[in-house]
């Protein structure tokens, strides 16, 4: 089962209006994006689906609010932001079950962040950032990262291609 597949089953579980918006199958071409990342490291190494899962729940809680949503269809406005709000804290619940209080603390950070990213109309750097992020998450942040960060919060120009610039996939050791 997909890990989108099992996102779905997770937010039928829990019922309610999330539930009721819920598409029949994601749109064509949705695939897993961010997960993938933070469980191929080392970090994640214990339960690699597990962290696929709760990284790609939180980043659909960052669909809802920017994007468009791969796992509800035709959410207003504000479902959106009350769904996004329930898939981050569904997401980072999940994470402090594993007690990664690091990844926990770094997606939060992402979380912020983009927020700040989105508000200043930088939207295109979240990606890049959330790739950031989950590898943050998976193999452990790096000083480039943290200074990637902080020229992101600080509206820096060149923040997105340094986050671009992480992209590359982490030696393994």
């Amino acid at each position: 089962m997909s890990t989108l597949e099992r996102m779905r089953e997770l937010v039928a579980a829990e019922g309610g209006p999330l539930a009721a918006g819920l598409r029949d199958a994601a749109p064509a071409g949705a695939e897993a994006r961010i997960g993938p990342i933070a469980a191929a490291g080392p970090r994640a190494s214990a339960d690699p689906d597990e962290y696929a899962l709760l990284i790609e729940t939180i980043y659909e809680g960052f669909l809802l609010h920017y994007g468009s949503s791969r796992l509800l269809a035709d959410v207003d406005a504000d479902l959106a932001l009350l769904a996004g709000d329930r898939l981050y804290a569904l997401g980072l619940e999940r994470l402090v079950a594993l007690g990664d209080v690091e990844g926990v603390r770094e997606l939060a950070d992402v979380i912020a962040v983009c927020a700040l990213l989105v508000g200043r109309g930088d939207d295109d750097a979240c990606e890049a950032l959330w790739r950031a992020g989950a590898r943050a998450v998976g193999w452990g942040a790096g000083e480039g990262y943290e200074l990637a960060k902080a020229l992101a919060r600080a509206g820096d120009a060149g923040a997105a291609d340094a986050l671009r610039a992480l992209d590359a996939p982490p030696a393994r050791a």
